[in-house]
This record gives C-alpha cells, structure tokens and sequence, in this order.
C-alpha cells in the first residue's frame, strides 16, 4: 500500500465527507510498502493514537519515537512521515477531522477565537502526548474512548466523538502557550520545504539536478541541502532515490511494463543502476519483487 499524494505532496484521500468530515482508521505500518507512509500533508487535523510498537513519526523538522500508549497531535498542513522504530511492526489509530466541523461556519467565533490560533500559528506543528504530564494522559484517555467507540459504534457515534474532540481541543488550547511571536524565518523556510518536496515529486521522472532543485526555491545549492537535511533528516539526494524507488512500485505490481521502461520512468539513468539501488532500499531485486507479487 502507498498513499496516493498530488504533486505537491497533499494527500488524495478523502478523510469523511461534506457531511461528517472526518475519519478514523486503524492502520499498520506493515502494510505500506518499506514500512512507512511518505512524507505529505493535508488540510485536516490528525491525532494519532499508538496501539502497538513503535514508531518514528517526523512533523516537519521533528522526529517523535512513539510508543504503545503514546500519541501525537498534527497541525493542519503540516508536513509528515512515518516509519518502523527497529524491526517490530506497528499498529495506531489515525483520526483526522477538517477543522469546520469543530468551529461550524466560517468566522464564528469558535473558528476565531479557539481554532484558527492554532492552526494558523507555525510555532504548533505538532504536540506530543504522554502520561508523563496530567493534561496529556487525559487527552489519551479521550483518544482510548474514541477508539472503544470506532470498534463499538452507539447509537450517538457521531455526537460521542465529537465530545472527545472538543475535550481534548480544550486541553490543548489551554496548554499551548500563545504568549510567543512565531518567527517569519520559520515560516519562510517551511514554504522553501514545501516548493522542494513539490518539485521532487513533480519532476522525478525527468533529469533533475540539484541547481534545478535549489533554483526552483530561489536558493543556492548549499543553503537548498542544508534546509533540507535539517527538516528532512536526510539529504536531497537520498530523499530523491528513495521517492524514484517508491513510485516504481506499483508499476512493478501492474507488470505491463519491463524493467529497463520502469527504471527510464522514474528517471534512472539505467537499468543497472535502478536494480542496484532497489535491491539497497528493498532487499530484492526489481525481478523478484515483480515476481512476488503477481
């Protein structure tokens, strides 16, 4: 499995619909292909809920090592991956919710006063939950009641969760220390981030170089990679092999295509040099994964 993204990295899933949007779904880290889901975003908040295992859960420039019973609040359109903490697989809860249904109609003053602080302020990507704080084991208890509900829907599902939002909203905003003034950098650096990924994920296929890659964010090649490195935790480069090699994936799966026309799609400059790259990231070959999956 991989998540279906836009070119530039939000995600295409649909998470409920216009009439109640939000979703809740049970998700294990084994289920996706290298055993992380790629780095994307959406308009939605998520709440992640640690069920089983472990987990390296990055929001941005910062990576939570997430254990059973643990959880994580992501801000709205913020940028996030996941993947394997050792060799154990791992099973969370992922709720996301749009914003409106928790604030209603736009300018009310629920949307003005409670929710908007927060998801328009760059210096919230992310809060962690622990038990290690009062206010963080009770939003993990709310976040234990809204799984019972997801496995053992009442009659009231709907109003049910949403009483859970709201209390654990309420901890949050009241723990959040709005005295600060986020820095226009910040936010600066987050965009340049986000045009990086974009171009990545756009022109993958092609031959890009890294003045290609810098220039497309206005930067020169040295600031481009350290921006990068800094967020991302890994270079450009490898950032780039490693998207080529996930988006080869399914066109294995379909097996319409050789290997030599896949390799030339995801923009490698041969067919050698994509086996050899596969084989480092996925522990096969592209031959042998093909084969393993028709």
């Amino acid at each position: 499995m991989q998540l279906a993204l836009r070119g530039d990295g939000r995600e295409m899933k649909s998470h409920g619909d216009y009439g109640f949007p939000l979703l809740i779904s049970l998700e294990h880290l084994s289920a996706y292909e290298m055993s992380s889901f790629a780095c994307h975003w959406h308009p939605e908040l998520e709440f992640t809920l640690i069920l089983k295992g472990e987990i390296l859960y990055q929001i941005n420039d910062h990576t939570y090592h997430l254990k059973a019973g643990e959880g994580v609040f992501c801000n709205s359109n913020m940028l996030h991956t996941g993947r394997r903490a050792g060799s154990s697989d791992c099973t969370y809860l992922s709720v996301t919710v749009n914003p409106s249904l928790l604030y209603g109609y736009e300018a009310s003053l629920i949307q003005t006063k409670y929710i908007q602080p927060v998801t328009k302020n760059p210096l919230f990507p992310s809060v962690p939950f622990t038990e290690g704080e009062a206010w963080g084991k009770e939003v993990l208890l709310y976040m234990q009641q809204i799984w019972q509900l997801y496995q053992e829907p009442t009659s009231d599902y709907e109003l049910e969760l949403l009483i859970r939002l709201y209390q654990i909203w309420a901890l949050l905003y009241r723990h959040l220390d709005f005295s600060q003034q986020p820095s226009l950098n910040d936010a600066r650096e987050l965009e340049r981030l986000r045009m990086i990924i974009t171009f990545i994920h756009e022109h993958y296929m092609d031959h890009i170089t890294l003045e290609d890659i810098a220039s497309c964010a206005s930067m020169c090649k040295s600031e481009c990679c350290r921006l990068f490195k800094r967020n991302m935790k890994q270079s450009l480069f490898d950032y780039l092999l490693h998207y080529r090699i996930r988006q080869s994936l399914p066109l294995l799966t379909m097996g319409k295509d050789s290997i030599t026309d896949i390799s030339i799609q995801c923009g490698f400059s041969s067919p050698s040099y994509y086996t050899k790259l596969f084989r480092r990231f996925m522990d096969c070959t592209p031959r042998e994964y093909m084969a393993s999956h028709r």
